[in-house]
Parts: structure tokens; C-alpha cells; sequence
């Protein structure tokens, strides 16, 4: 059950947030039935929801289970309760619900339809004020679920101004509410394929299939411009004898052998002299 305090959620999200289809058909709805926001309409898709999966569930057991002809029964005596489907009505009937079946049977949309407010936006004022009231009980809930039997009952409360028939905010004599209709669905047509012209061959004749491939394919014959080549001055240039690289002259190493072989050299010669 739950504490009383924190109450669970009537309504199912849509899967996805953003879907362009979808956000079209909810606002035309919005639009229509003066809605706040999008939780109303979610809230009554649940419900059809609600009824859809109950009828397949019933329709599965319902050849061999005598619970689920009782069950079948009180489904389709509440719908028709609630002036949802009509009398005699079977579980295929329920299969074939939409989401507008079940918003019209809201306060809100039938006290516009009754003539007691000139929009479904007054509509939804006045019962939020407290002028609108159900066999003299104030009903303050713009999506309260009307019964069959409480359709008639619905009118202003005793103690509202706009009992009086001079009432600025109260529609004339002669208003006449129109009917609900149901949005259409825009079915999608398929794209018609235009046709593109075809193009035509050039047509090759005889003597073109005659000649060589040599004269059909010809470079076309570029004419190129003169060019004067100037040559250059000649200029003399004297010859110098070419002399033999001079090799370069490894100088020995004077190890310490060489040094004493010289300096006695240096005293025989000496004593000789």
C-alpha cells in the first residue's frame, strides 16, 4: 500500500524524450482539450493501456476459465459505466480504444460541451475556481472522470455569480460548444519517382565506321611560336701549362738511433779534418 502521504505514480513516461511525431500529436491534443501539460495525457494512456493489457489477458483465458468471463464482464460494465464504450460491447471493442475516448470523458471537456464555458480554457478556470459542481457538490479537478449518470448533474454551485444570467464571464444564450472530432492521422504517401530523361547516343553512320582510328582520334595541331636562340660571345681564354702536382715530402721521423749515428759522423769527420 504504501504511506498515504507519498502517493505512486499515475502515469508512464514515454520511452524516449524526444520523438518528433509524438511531440506533434500531444500538443494538437493539448491544444484541444485545453491541457496544462503532458502528465495529463500520459495519465490517460496508462489508463487505456491499463484496460488494453487487462482485455488480452482475458481474451487468452476466457474459453477455459470461468473467472475470467466474471472478470470480462465487470471490465465492460465499467466502461460502460463510464460512457466510455457502449452498451453491449465485447473485449475486441476495448482492443479498438484511443487515447481521445477516454480525455473526453474528463470535467473539463464536458463542461465545455454542456455550454457552461465559451473554451475549454474557461473550462478548466472555472472548476479550479470552484464555480463548477456535481449535483450541487463543488468538484474542484479539471480531470475528473464523469459517469453516465452524473453528465446531467453537472451546472454551477449554488453560491457562484455566474448563476446570474447577465454574468460577464458566462457564454450568451446562443452559444453552442462544438462537437469533439477526432485528429486524424496523417498517413504518409509515398514519394512519386520522376521519370529522368534518357539520353541519346550520338548515331555512328557507315562512313564514320570506315575510317581509321588514326584520322577519327587526331591531336588537334598546336602552333608553337618562334623562338630566337641567341649564342653566346665567345670569349678567349688563355691556356696555362698544366705542371705536375709537386708530391709532397714525407719527413722522417728522427728516432733516437738516427741522432747517434750522426753525431759520430760529425766527430770522424772532425779528426780527420
Amino acid at each position: 500500500m504504501g504511506k498515504p502521504k507519498f502517493s505512486r505514480k499515475k502515469y508512464i513516461t514515454p520511452s524516449h524524450p524526444w520523438q518528433e511525431d509524438r511531440i506533434k500529436a500531444e500538443n494538437e491534443l493539448a491544444k484541444k482539450y485545453g491541457l496544462k501539460n503532458k502528465r495529463e495525457i500520459w495519465k490517460s494512456q496508462t489508463a487505456l493501456r491499463r484496460y488494453r493489457g487487462q482485455a488480452r489477458t482475458l481474451l487468452a483465458k476466457i474459453s477455459r476459465d470461468p473467472q475470467a468471463k466474471k472478470e470480462s464482464e465487470l471490465l465492460l460494465m465499467h466502461l460502460t459505466r463510464m460512457n466510455i464504450l457502449p452498451p453491449n460491447s465485447n473485449l475486441d471493442d476495448v482492443l479498438a480504444l484511443e487515447n481521445e475516448q477516454i480525455l473526453s470523458r474528463r470535467l473539463q471537456t464536458i463542461t465545455y460541451l454542456k455550454g457552461l464555458a465559451s473554451t475549454p480554457n474557461q473550462a478548466r478556470q472555472l472548476i479550479c475556481h470552484g464555480h463548477i459542481g456535481i449535483s450541487g457538490r463543488k468538484v474542484t479537478v479539471p480531470g475528473y472522470m464523469v459517469r453516465k449518470d452524473e453528465e446531467n448533474e453537472i451546472g454551477y454551485v449554488a453560491d457562484s455569480p455566474l448563476n446570474a444570467a447577465m454574468h460577464p464571464a458566462r457564454p450568451h444564450a446562443d452559444f453552442k460548444s462544438s462537437p469533439v472530432v477526432p485528429i486524424k492521422k496523417e498517413e504518409s504517401k509515398p514519394q512519386e519517382q520522376v521519370e529522368q530523361p534518357k539520353k541519346e547516343m550520338p548515331v555512328v553512320t557507315e562512313e564514320v565506321k570506315e575510317k581509321p582510328i588514326e584520322t577519327q582520334m587526331q591531336a588537334p595541331t598546336v602552333v608553337q611560336p618562334e623562338t630566337i636562340i641567341e649564342k653566346p660571345s665567345e670569349q678567349i681564354i688563355e691556356s696555362k701549362p698544366e705542371t705536375p702536382a709537386e708530391k709532397p715530402v714525407k719527413k722522417e721521423k728522427k728516432t733516437k738511433k738516427n741522432k747517434a749515428k750522426t753525431e759520430i759522423e760529425n766527430k770522424e769527420e772532425k779528426q780527420n779534418g
